[in-house]
């Protein structure tokens, strides 16, 4: 396959001119996220939008069908400012739904399709929706919260309206196999997505300053662990999404195809494999979950120019034995994020696929992008990169965050740009001490060189990042002490070669309880998320703590296993 030349143009003379000697910059456009949409599907409106297992959606019926949903969420009550809850896992009502929300005004909270009981509880209640979409396989989980938050309108899609008419039969035995619900909720404030797309009347375009209207609620543990909303604005995702399409030299506006099988509930799916697409006239393959073997067959189908990803994902390519079976080789980058990649995975895939393969960095709290590599010219192993343009970068020290450090000095990362969220929902106390004249402190612990690339030494506090997936041990351990039998509890992260890390409890039993360390996992994994539950127990007689009576994990993640601590009770 002939690789396309990407049109010249003055925003790429600078990357081919690494490393700047100062920060590039590019015009952000001073428009709300759905008008930057709506100019790719004014350019190109036969041009395919996204492709879901077989089905498609061109840019025209794309941008109708959220039409047709905005009008039924202002029939039903939502207006500029109200939350719409999307409960989904990928799929283009994803897209839809998001981008309905977004050109009425209403603000889009993001919710993991992985949440149930308290997780899904605790995010409902922050954020307070006026409605949520989702699907019907979902639903039950919502319904067995619905005394703790009710949403007062719900709009529920089958999954199979998103499937060619072929293949809706074998999606609906498939559903059935796995014991998940086909039919339709009869509860009353459940209205049929199917309706909803038939909605008849005009929609006025809303209007606002996209600097200060929020666009979207990413919910974040931050520095702390405790959930809280990043409130990002439409400013911040449209100056993202122009300062991603800039770093990439490669690309060719209307003419590329995105491999989206990160989840778009983070928001390194949402803006990198998603709006970065739809404001650049790209096809966006959505894959529901990112299982490998499917994963191979779409590309070899779809043949994506590019595709984002986290370090286990390009592990399992490598995986693979059968590899060369496949048609890999349309694939001209990878953006590698969420985690670290290591550098042996990174030349192995290249050589693999003839694909770039580079790392970036960024946070929920930045849109996420701040820093990548870049495509042309040096990469230094290790490092994330540079600064993305119209983004700055600086080390300060770890006690203050006032005191700017030199070349090489290691101390905290901040960053400046207009990606950098307005500030945590709720929470101005916490929202001032990450942001700081204009500068957001990341947490992390980090070095930059005489030549601006940045090194990322420490992660945050505590965090445990499972398959790009963020837990706190915070939220584990909350679980944990509920149990009857738990005395005391600490949550880490060890190393797992297929996820990066999993999480590893330590637990103390009460006096006389004879908990399993298998019960405790299931208990966990009926609670939360499967991802931040336990895959093994350690039972300690005490926890290592601080004079200030704190936790050490770093001394638990140190340890080696204690054979006389086993996840059961040894036999009596």
């Amino acid at each position: 396959m002939a690789t396309p030349t990407p049109p010249a143009g003055p925003e790429r003379v600078w990357l081919k001119r690494y490393p700047p000697k100062v920060p590039p910059v590019v015009e952000i456009p001073n428009v709300l996220l759905p008008e930057l949409i709506e100019q790719a599907v004014r350019r190109w409106p036969a041009r395919t939008a996204l492709i879901y297992y077989g089905a498609r959606w061109s840019y025209r019926r794309y941008w109708e069908e959220s039409g047709r949903l905005a009008l039924a969420l202002r029939q039903n009550g939502v207006g500029p400012g109200d939350r719409v809850a999307i409960y989904l896992p990928n799929c283009p009502l994803y897209a839809i739904a998001l981008t309905a929300a977004l050109r009425i005004g209403a603000i889009v909270v993001q919710v993991s399709p992985l949440y149930l009981g308290d997780d899904l509880t605790r995010i409902l209640r922050d954020s307070g929706p006026k409605a949520l979409v989702t699907l019907e396989i979902l639903y039950p989980n919502l319904a067995k919260v619905r005394p703790q938050y009710p949403v007062p309108v719900v709009f529920v899609a089958r999954l199979r309206e998103f499937y060619p008419w072929l293949a809706r039969p074998f999606v609906n035995s498939v559903l059935r196999r796995r014991g998940l619900p086909t039919e339709f909720p009869r509860d009353p404030w459940v209205h049929p997505y199917a309706a909803a797309v038939r909605s008849q009347g005009s929609l006025d375009p809303f209007a606002a300053d996209p600097a200060q209207t929020v666009a979207v609620y990413q919910y974040t543990g931050g520095t702390t662990g405790v959930p809280k909303a990043a409130m990002l604005t439409h400013r911040n995702l449209v100056a993202n999404v122009t300062q991603a399409n800039a770093w990439n030299i490669t690309r060719v506006p209307g003419g590329d195809t995105i491999m989206a099988a990160i989840p778009f509930f983070h928001i390194y799916g949402l803006t990198i494999a998603l709006l970065l697409g739809l404001c650049d006239g790209a096809t966006v393959v959505i894959q529901t979950r990112p299982e490998i073997r499917e994963l191979l067959k779409l590309i070899s189908k779809y043949q994506p120019t590019e595709f984002p990803g986290v370090p286990a994902l390009y592990q399992a390519f490598l995986k693979q034995p059968d590899l060369a079976k496949y048609r890999i080789h349309s694939i001209r980058y990878c953006l590698s994020g969420s985690a670290p990649l290591p550098v042996e995975v990174a030349k192995q895939f290249e050589a693999l696929t003839g694909a770039k393969l580079v790392e970036g960095y960024g946070l929920s709290e930045t849109s996420p992008a701040t820093h990548a590599n870049p495509l042309e010219g040096e990469r230094r192993v290790g490092s994330i990169g540079l600064p993305l343009p119209n983004t700055d970068q600086r080390v300060v020290d770890l006690e203050t965050g006032r005191r700017v450090l030199g070349v090489d000095e290691e101390g905290e990362l901040a960053v400046r740009g207009p990606q950098v969220m307005l500030g945590y929902y709720g929470h101005p106390e916490e929202t001032a001490a990450v942001l700081q004249d204009g500068w957001f402190r990341t947490g992390d612990v980090a070095r930059i060189d005489a030549d601006g690339f940045a090194f990322i030494l420490d992660r945050k506090k505590d965090m445990i990042n499972v398959g790009g997936m963020k837990v706190y041990p915070r939220e584990v351990e909350e679980v944990l002490f509920q149990h009857p039998g738990v005395a005391d509890a600490a949550a880490v992260g060890v190393p797992d070669p297929d996820h990066g890390e999993v999480v590893k409890a330590y637990v103390v039993r009460k006096s006389g309880a004879t908990v399993t360390g298998e019960e405790l996992v299931a208990f966990v994994r009926e609670r939360v998320a499967h991802y931040k539950a336990p895959r093994s127990v350690e039972f300690v007689e005490a926890l290592p703590r601080s004079g200030v009576q704190k936790v050490l994990r770093r001394v638990l993640r140190d340890a080696p296993p204690a054979a006389a601590a086993p996840a059961t009770p040894p036999a009596r």
